[in-house]
């Protein structure tokens, strides 16, 4: 999680220099061999606090990044600091292309059962849980016999 948005001390020109250091090539990536924080992004020092240095990085080439914007690895290496495999994007993108629950789920385009997930056949929950219409009627139906069978 990145919290710090402050942008690149101009103070301190030889940041590229400093991160390299700490840095080695492996295929594609430049990856930072340098203090690792515990959510696997590489740390920082510059400022008189810890930053994550793919943003340092990425701001020292770029400029600053808007606050509300996350850091994406193109290339899946939370420890890469390449430039060119940075993408500035909002929270909701970053979480949409990477591989956690959430972004399985939302690329889900049938249910369990087959049925799309498009159109009349899908509806959210109270929970916002995104649900099969087709299959909820079903499971409602069961529960009705059920219920009937329970009364005779």
């Amino acid at each position: 999680m990145e919290t710090s948005n402050k942008p690149v001390n101009a103070i301190e020109p030889d940041v590229l220099e400093r991160i390299a250091l700490r840095t080695r090539q492996e295929g594609e990536c430049v990856v930072w061999t340098g203090a690792v924080a515990t959510n696997g992004y590489g740390r920082f020092w510059i400022g008189g606090t810890h930053r994550p240095v793919h943003r340092i990085a990425y701001e020292a080439v770029h400029g600053p990044v808007p606050a509300e914007l996350h850091m994406d690895h193109l290339c899946r290496n939370r420890l890469c600091v390449r430039v060119d495999h940075l993408e500035p994007v909002t929270c909701r993108e970053n979480l949409m292309r990477g591989e956690g629950l959430a972004a399985q789920n939302a690329r889900k385009t049938h249910c369990k059962r087959n049925h799309p997930f498009s159109g009349d056949n899908v509806f959210v929950d109270s929970q916002g849980k995104r649900q099969c219409r087709t299959c909820y009627r079903m499971r409602k139906r069961a529960d009705n016999r059920r219920r009937k069978e329970r009364a005779l």
